[in-house]
């Protein structure tokens, strides 16, 4: 089902850009989310617009649960329905168990795991009405292989993938709902570990490189199409052959 409204939160720069341009050409109708970078969603805007599509941006911080229902009425009313969810909001920074505060711990939960939940939960009325919706949430490769320097965020990471299987159950048939597990991904957030080590990284690679944002975003496209249909409460890994399971 094209031509229905889609919701990419965290979409003012990287995977989530990528994934507006991407499922605009597919023929959905884009909602752009942001919290804070109000001048990246709207070249992400103009960027699906230059490329034919429709969109238009919303501000919502999606650990806020009435935020995120704002979030799902704005594109209902502007659209007239919704049928995609791309969870893609992220929060991360370095920090080992001894410099990592509470309260990023708690950020971290909250955006990387609540907020997805907190999406969902508004969205998913809306695509039973629909009779048709997909849902794909955006994990990491660190949800499998945890983290050195980062706990709220694997662990967060982690959680989704059983948010993610037990919405599937919980919302079939009408709605599938999956997850993507990208490996090191070439965005504004991973910019600058990157810069420091990034043939130490693609050593450990079979693929030999990093991936680019519209790499992941192909992916996301085949889950929300029809070639995808058949597939609910999975975890693709996107990561270039680093972790194999």
């Amino acid at each position: 089902m094209e031509n229905v409204g889609a919701i990419i939160t965290g979409s003012s720069r990287g995977i989530g850009r990528a994934t507006a341009v991407r499922l605009a050409q597919d023929g959905f109708k884009i909602t752009v989310n942001y919290s804070q970078d109000e001048e990246g969603a709207k070249k992400t805007v103009r960027t699906v617009k230059d490329h034919g599509g429709e969109a238009f941006s919303v501000q919502a911080d999606v650990s806020d649960q009435d935020a995120t229902k704002k979030l799902v009425e704005r594109t209902v009313e502007e659209y007239g329905d919704l049928g995609v969810l791309v969870n893609n909001a992220g929060f991360s920074h370095h920090a080992t168990l001894d410099e990592l505060r509470h309260e990023d711990w708690q950020k971290g939960i909250d955006v990387n795991l609540t907020g997805s939940f907190n999406c969902a939960k508004a969205a998913a009325p809306e695509m039973k009405e629909l009779g048709w919706g997909r849902i794909v949430n955006i994990s990491s490769l660190r949800a499998m292989t945890g983290s050195d320097h980062g706990s709220h965020y694997a662990s967060s990471k982690a959680g989704l993938l059983g948010l993610t299987k037990s919405l599937a159950l919980e919302l079939a048939p009408e709605i599938t709902v999956n997850a993507i597990s990208p490996g090191y991904t070439r965005t504004p957030m991973t910019r600058e570990s990157l810069e420091e080590k990034e043939d130490q990284i693609t050593e450990k690679i079979p693929l030999d490189r990093v991936a680019e944002s519209p790499e992941i975003a192909g992916v996301i496209s085949f889950l929300v199409s029809h070639d995808g249909s058949y597939i609910t409460g999975e975890t693709i890994n996107a990561n270039g052959g680093i972790y194999m399971r």
